[in-house]
C-alpha cells in the first residue's frame, strides 16, 4: 500500500530506495550534505511541516520529520509550498527552474549545488519514483 505524501512511512521508502538505486549510488558518490525540507501549508497541506535527509556519499543515513521548534542544522535549508513541491515530485515543474525562480528557496552553498546539478536531478527522480503511486496524475 503506498504512503501518504509526506509522511514517517513515505520517508522510510525514499530512504531505502535511495539507499538501494546503483545509479543515485553512482552518480552522488561525492555528495557531502544534509538537508532540510521546510513545507509551506497550501492546497492539500494545512500546516508547515518539515524533514530532515542525511545524504552523504550516495548513500541516505537518516530521514525524519522535524517537529516545529527542533534546533536541527544542516548545510542547506529548503522551503517550498506544498503545491510546487508535489509539483516537483510529479515532474511538472523542474526541480532546477524552481530553484531559480524561488518556487523551491535554498541556503546553503549555491555553487555546491550546482557542481552537482546531476546528483541533485537523481535525487528528485527517486523521490518521484517513491512518491508516483501516492500522488497519480
Amino acid at each position: 500500500m503506498p504512503s501518504f505524501f509526506p509522511s514517517d512511512e513515505w520517508l522510510t521508502e525514499l530512504k531505502d530506495h535511495l539507499n538501494r538505486d546503483e545509479k543515485y549510488g553512482h552518480i552522488a558518490r561525492n555528495w557531502e550534505g544534509d538537508l532540510i525540507f521546510h513545507v509551506e501549508p497550501s492546497g492539500a497541506l494545512q500546516e508547515s511541516l518539515c524533514f530532515y535527509l542525511d545524504l552523504w556519499h550516495g548513500k541516505c543515513r537518516d530521514i525524519r520529520m522535524v517537529p516545529t521548534g527542533d534546533p536541527t542544522r544542516a548545510a542547506f535549508d529548503l522551503t517550498a509550498t506544498y503545491d510546487n513541491l508535489v509539483r516537483v515530485l510529479k515532474g511538472q515543474l523542474d526541480p532546477m527552474q524552481a530553484m531559480l525562480t524561488r518556487k523551491l528557496q535554498v541556503k546553503g552553498s549555491m555553487p555546491y549545488m550546482m557542481r552537482n546539478v546531476p546528483t541533485v536531478l537523481e535525487f528528485v527522480r527517486c523521490a518521484q519514483d517513491v512518491t508516483d503511486n501516492v500522488l497519480g496524475d
